[in-house]
């Protein structure tokens, strides 16, 4: 191997690594921002325990 092969490889993996980082950070900050941004909207919900087996209501009710 030559000293400029070397350099040129190692070269690569850092750009690669950096890369790596960049695309890592950048995906946690979006899903970061779409957290504190969404606001699921008011739907209508059963609000006292329902008569059927498959009738759920919400925990706690948002609105």
């Amino acid at each position: 191997m030559t000293v400029g092969n070397v350099a040129s490889t190692r070269t690569v993996k850092w750009v690669f690594i950096g890369l790596v980082v960049v695309t890592f950070v950048g995906a946690n900050a979006h899903l970061v921002y779409v957290a504190i941004a969404s606001q699921p909207a008011c739907v209508e919900h059963i609000k006292e325990k329902g008569k059927q087996p498959a009738e759920f209501r919400a925990a706690a009710a948002a609105c």
